[in-house]
């Protein structure tokens, strides 16, 4: 891991510290404020806390396991626990919002009588924390586990907004169904930023090409290089939101191999300009079976197997 990715790591945490911290006390605040003034919006913005505080607690873990070197056991590092933790995280919102639409919808057949003087100062108060976590947090977001919580902490500043409006609302027009409709509005921020944070994260599970990469503009950069004729097999995918891997088979002439390696060498230049530091460069002097440039595996590997069932056959009537 390299030292500015170290800094990153360590400001984030201290900054997930930071932002725990202040939930807490904006949870306190915000169940008695909302048991006294009888707000679903107030309620549900303390559901969303509950679920900040026991965020930011699995983001600081994952960071801290995430520093583990790579070791037998890991030989790529423990950089998916960061990325398990986006998963939950942005799993947890969705929750949220539903249970939240739930509980809106039932407000709406049957809505209570509210206090609004507390309901609007706990939501400022709410707010100010949520502004001081945003802020803490602020830079270092993009860290795919970081902004999981950033998203959680980020929804429940527009909650806090949001309790204020409705409860000015109630106040000056005493219009009770405000607390319920903004609840709903609540739990479609939410969603959003749980579907932002999956999209993220489902693209490295699936390996998918890391955005903002032009898989075959960069295979014809690297095909440009001297010496190299072709290219095929190319992969490229994120081990982590930070770390972005390649591998690929070049194909080139039949030359000495202080040669292949200055080669080499170059096409590695080219990959670093990308921000691409891990790759896997297999180089070959003959054109391989399959000289496409994307790999087909399922073929590759049931044409791998009926070889080596066929070379098992007649070990077998050899021996």
């Amino acid at each position: 891991m390299s030292d500015e990715t170290t800094h990153m790591h360590g400001n984030g945490e201290k900054g997930l510290a930071i932002s725990f911290l202040v939930t807490l006390v904006i949870l306190v605040a915000e169940v008695i404020g909302g048991i006294v003034s009888n707000s679903l919006a107030l309620l549900s913005d303390a559901g969303h806390v509950v679920a900040d505080a026991f965020a930011i607690v699995l983001s600081i873990a994952a960071v801290r396991i995430s520093k583990k070197p790579s070791d037998a056991r890991a030989t790529y590092g423990y950089h998916k626990t960061a990325l398990l933790a986006a998963l939950i995280n942005g799993m947890s919102l969705l929750v949220i919002a539903g249970f939240i639409f739930v509980e809106s919808y039932e407000r709406f057949l049957a809505p209570p009588s509210i206090n609004t003087p507390v309901m609007f100062g706990v939501a400022v108060g709410g707010f100010i924390g949520n502004i001081v976590m945003v802020l803490a947090l602020k830079g270092h977001h993009e860290d795919l586990n970081v902004k999981s919580a950033w998203f959680h902490v980020l929804g429940d500043t527009f909650s806090s907004v949001g309790v204020i409006v409705s409860s000015i609302m109630i106040a000056l027009t005493g219009w009770i169904y405000a607390d319920p409709i903004m609840s709903v509005l609540i739990s479609i921020v939410i969603s959003v930023g749980g579907i932002l944070v999956l999209k993220d994260v489902l693209r490295i599970l699936f390996d998918l090409t890391p955005r903002g990469y032009d898989v075959e503009r960069l295979s014809q950069k690297i095909a440009g290089i001297p010496g190299v004729i072709g290219i095929h097999d190319v992969h490229l995918w994120s081990v982590s939101h930070d770390n972005v891997a390649f591998s690929a088979h070049i194909l080139m002439d039949d030359r000495a191999l202080s040669e292949a390696e200055k080669v080499k060498k170059s096409i590695e230049y080219v990959l670093a300009e990308e921000k691409i530091a891990h790759t896997t460069l297999q180089m070959e002097c003959t054109p391989c079976a399959n000289g496409e440039l994307y790999c087909r595996w399922n073929q590759t590997n049931k044409k791998n197997e009926t070889n080596f069932s066929r070379r098992h056959v007649w070990e077998r009537l050899l021996s």
